[in-house]
């Protein structure tokens, strides 16, 4: 397929950013769902680092 191509498709997003972004396509008439996601442990790497530790003893 071309690029030239996805022009002509009807545009689906999925949207993992602002809330805003998707509120902006859903003005537009787009189709687009919002997906409430966060980095594991909130982004705090000493948290992570203890998480993935004990998903590894939980195997």
């Amino acid at each position: 397929m071309a690029i030239a191509d996805l022009f002509k498709k009807e545009l689906k997003v999925i949207n993992i950013g602002l809330l805003s972004f998707k509120e902006s396509l859903d003005k537009e008439g787009f189709k687009a769902i919002q997906v409430d996601w966060k980095p594991p442990a909130g982004g705090d790497e000493e948290a992570l680092e203890a998480l993935k530790k004990l998903m590894n003893m939980s195997k």
